[in-house]
């Protein structure tokens, strides 16, 4: 095990998610998780809450070089992993110990792979995603930036879910279809055909319920 104090970390977030972060961090023994970003004045699972952002650049000034964004919100954890990067931080990835991961999967930065998960061959999982526990994504599969794969989820063998979209708690996908980006899921909806962009489909076979119009190239 690397001796956890050469790698101190910040978390931004203090929610639940940002607890089970804190806790898979600690079993996959890499690093000390030195405070939270959140509103000062107590503690997550024993971690200081360091203040709110403003105190990012006193934080990087005291030598802490690694960060990870613990939100749920998609556009929130892209938007701070952007601006983390921006400031000289090393996005840090974690996997809990517990989860399983193919040395063929190739995994992004920012990324948190948590306990029970299963990453099969090939699979590409981008920048700032979620792989939630006990989540399935399979052989061939992209699982695009900032994307989420909540508990339970599953993704079929070369299925494609965008960037910025949810698949919600128990939700599957079949093998080789298409998700867009910004796309929710709901929960334990089965997804059969191919996904546009901007759209919450739910159900099974899951079906569109409710459209957004496409923002500008470049928002969120």
């Amino acid at each position: 095990m690397v001796d956890d104090r050469s790698l101190p970390i910040v978390v931004l977030g203090a929610g639940g998610h940002a607890k089970v972060v804190i806790e898979a961090l600690r079993a996959a023994g890499r690093h000390a998780v030195a405070g939270c970003i959140a509103p000062a004045g107590s503690t997550v699972l024993d971690v200081p809450l360091l203040g709110g952002d403003d105190m990012l650049p006193a934080v990087r000034a005291r030598g802490i070089a690694h960060a990870i964004v613990a939100m749920g919100s998609n556009d929130r954890r892209l938007a701070l992993g952007q601006r983390l990067t921006a400031m000289g931080f090393d996005l840090a990835t974690v996997i809990h110990p517990a989860a399983t991961v193919s040395p063929s999967a190739r995994i992004g930065r920012g990324v948190a792979v948590l306990a029970g998960a299963v990453i099969n061959a090939e699979a590409e999982i981008g920048d700032h995603a979620i792989v939630n526990t006990l989540a399935v994504v399979e052989h061939g599969c992209i699982v695009g930036e900032a994307a989420h794969v909540a508990p339970r989820a599953a993704l079929g063998g070369d299925a494609v879910l965008g960037r910025l979209s949810l698949l919600g708690i128990g939700a599957s996908v079949v093998p080789g279809r298409r998700i867009g980006s910004q796309v929710v899921i709901g929960a334990g909806a089965a997804v059969t055909g191919n996904l546009g962009d901007r759209v919450t489909a739910v159900g099974v076979p899951a079906r569109v319920i409710k459209s957004a119009p496409l923002t500008a190239p470049g928002s969120a």
